[in-house]
């Protein structure tokens, strides 16, 4: 009889393990891919695509706060999202500030061409601009999404890995991606590394050519929609007509199209010398040495020394909850970002600072000396002597974080969202 016991006890377990792993393994059983951008979701968040399996495109283009990188490393200063990336080797740390991805589809493939400024700045006498707009990065050296989906997994500084071929390995080792890869490309795509390779940008491209990335959903959007309005005697409203209005030169690169356009993207998409100091405090952390030539890096300007020191105006979308600022992240708060325009404004004008804004107000230091001394942007920075008082700036900055999309509201800083009247 205790034998008998026995067994029984024993067969009843088997068979519960059994059905414990039958459920496990429906559970994990997911649907096929049926679009590309479906594929390019899942690509985007896969960290297997990189050396150590530690990485993906959303680790430094976090989804959930506004498409950064919002890990803090060595390089942080003061609990904020460091100017470089850490790498897949958990070492390496970059020397450009990972941009926002939110908005990117709408900045089209590199080329040289000209761009007209809107009837406000016209009658700045702001001419129209010429010379490189567009692309990917902050030197546009890629041309398209899908070109810049191919970079970082094999940048050494990134994802680490050693080739294509090796990438598209680790995709087939997903049993989904191969069936997806086979279904929405050809059955015999995994014939051709480079064609593998490729299909897997494409997809990431679609993906991030989807409202994930670009809902226009902040209380500017819906203001527009009448689904909101702006507080009469709150501060954003009067922000708005500073920051776009012709009494200053920040509407020359920041905005697009005539005000109330829906699809207003809050960038021209050009590049310019603005004067950013070197961010010396990274370089210590990442011992990069030699100044960031920006545009000048781009083999598509053919060594044209007049590119130097430009980079491409992003967008202020979200800029609000996007820290920190400029291509080398030297800057962690808007008020500062503000602040050093006006100082660009009157080292263009060549006459003394405005009283108040002498110093970095984040390090109660002069203002750094430009990196790139060059193909400084002194005609549009000193096309009127206008200054922001430090009441007009908090205004400005308000505004500004009204850009947010809905989806991140939640970042902002409840007290300035109070004070804003937001």
């Amino acid at each position: 009889m205790k034998n008998w016991v026995m067994v029984s006890l024993i067969s009843l377990l088997l068979i519960s393990c059994a059905a414990e792993d039958g459920a496990s393994s429906k559970t994990t059983e997911l649907p096929p891919l049926t679009t590309m951008a479906e594929l390019g979701e899942v690509l985007f968040h896969d960290k297997n695509l990189s050396l150590n399996r530690t990485q993906s495109c959303a680790t430094c283009h976090n989804p959930d706060n506004g498409f950064i990188d919002d890990r803090l490393n060595n390089a942080s200063r003061h609990n904020i999202a460091a100017p470089g990336s850490l790498g897949d080797d958990g070492i390496s740390i970059g020397d450009r500030n990972a941009p926002s991805a939110g908005y990117a589809a709408f900045s089209r493939e590199f080329k040289l061409g000209t761009r007209s400024r809107v009837a406000s700045q016209k009658t700045s006498n702001i001419s129209d601009y010429d010379g490189y707009l567009e692309g990917q990065f902050w030197d546009g050296r890629a041309a398209t999404l899908a070109e810049q989906a191919g970079g970082p997994p094999l940048n050494l500084g990134e994802m680490a890995m050693p080739s294509k071929a090796s990438v598209v390995e680790r995709i087939k080792e997903n049993t989904r991606y191969v069936e997806a890869f086979e279904t929405l490309y050809t059955i015999d795509i995994f014939d051709s590394v480079d064609v593998a390779y490729t299909a897997m940008t494409q997809a990431i491209e679609k993906f991030e050519e989807t409202t994930t990335f670009y809902p226009f959903s902040s209380k500017y959007d819906r203001s527009l929609t009448g689904e909101y309005t702006y507080d009469p005697l709150g501060k954003a409203k009067p922000g708005k007509t500073l920051l776009l209005g012709s009494d200053s030169t920040c509407a020359a690169c920041h905005q697009k199209h005539e005000l109330g356009n829906k699809g207003e993207i809050f960038t021209g998409f050009e590049y310019h010398n603005i004067g950013v100091p070197e961010n010396v405090a990274l370089r210590e952390i990442n011992n990069v040495n030699g100044p960031d030539l920006g545009l000048f890096n781009n083999p598509a300007v053919n060594g044209d020394e007049t590119q130097k020191g430009k980079f491409k105006v992003p967008t202020l979308r979200n800029i609000a909850v996007t820290a920190p600022y400029m291509h080398n992240g030297i800057f962690n708060e808007l008020e500062t970002v503000i602040k050093f325009y006006q100082h660009t404004k009157t080292r263009a004008l060549n006459r003394p600072d405005t009283a108040g804004n002498e110093n970095n107000p984040e390090t109660n230091l002069p203002w750094a000396e430009p990196e790139i001394d060059m193909n400084i942007e002194h005609d549009i920075l000193g096309k009127n002597q206008n200054n922001f008082d430090d009441d007009e700036v908090e205004q400005i900055v308000c505004f500004l974080m009204s850009l947010t999309d809905q989806r991140y509201e939640h970042l902002l800083d409840p007290a300035k969202v109070q004070d804003c009247g937001l």
